[in-house]
């Protein structure tokens, strides 16, 4: 199948390693020109070697999406680039794990600024011009967690709810400019990410990193993690001309795992 990527430029935020590396990768070998972004200058500009060493085309710039000015350094970068953008990935950073109860206000102002409202204003940096040119793609990574809340990962169910309404309200404002706004619910796809969160519950509960590890998988019917690739194909089909009648939607990539209908 044809995604129609060829020469379409995507923006991954988060993209120097994990879920958000493996995207830029696979919509780079589908011919998109992809700008990687990440807080550490080595591991994104590596990363975007590594993409360029594969055959496909794409830069790094640096941001941290903890600073507040992070959506205008974008937009300054891609200006000097002289790159427009045509795919928008909105992956960000998983805060730490605990309780809903007893975070302190300050842990929710800046993980609030960070998950959701840096990325809410990076959107609105790039999708005017996504309406004006008449196409477009807004892909938002976020976690299972918004559709049944994962235990002991309380401010990540809060926090990336809320990128969910925001997603549907945004994909009604913008479909009639040819721009698709879509949600991606990753279920335990084997990251760098999920082997620390399941270090953690082992120093929580006293069993091995294995020993949690065997838990989850047996919640899931595949029977397995999943391959940062299968996320990341979904995630080209959304992002390809063939799915310019799917929006508004939350799709799972988790094998099975999130129980409810």
């Amino acid at each position: 199948m044809d995604l129609g990527l060829t020469n379409k430029t995507a923006l991954v935020l988060g993209s120097s390693r994990g879920l958000g590396l493996s995207v830029a990768s696979v919509l780079a070998a589908e011919g998109a020109q992809v700008v990687l972004c990440g807080r550490n200058e080595e591991r994104t500009r590596a990363a975007a070697e590594s993409i360029v060493a594969a055959g496909g085309r794409a830069v790094a710039v640096t941001v941290d999406l903890a600073d507040a000015g992070a959506a205008a350094q974008l937009g300054a970068a891609m200006e000097r680039l002289g790159l427009t953008v045509d795919i928008l990935v909105l992956n960000s950073g998983g805060p730490p794990p605990g309780s809903v109860l007893g975070v302190e206000p300050g842990t929710w102002t800046a993980q609030f600024g960070a998950m959701v409202q840096r990325l809410i204003e990076i959107a609105g940096v790039f999708v005017p011009g996504m309406r004006a040119r008449g196409w477009g793609r807004v892909l938002t990574i976020a976690s299972s967690g918004v559709v049944q809340p994962i235990p002991n990962l309380g401010i990540s169910n809060t926090l990336r709810a809320a990128l969910v309404g925001w997603s549907k309200t945004l994909a009604a404002e913008v479909a009639s400019d040819g721009v698709t706004v879509n949600t991606i619910v990753p279920g335990r796809i084997h990251t760098e990410r999920v082997d620390e969160l399941d270090a953690a519950a082992a120093k929580r509960t006293g069993k091995t990193a294995e020993e949690i590890a065997a838990q989850s998988r047996a919640t899931i019917p595949v029977g397995r993690y999943g391959k940062v690739e299968e996320l990341a194909a979904v995630a080209a089909f959304l992002a390809g001309e063939p799915a310019a009648y799917v929006t508004g939607s939350v799709v799972r990539v988790d094998g099975g795992m999130i129980r409810s209908v």
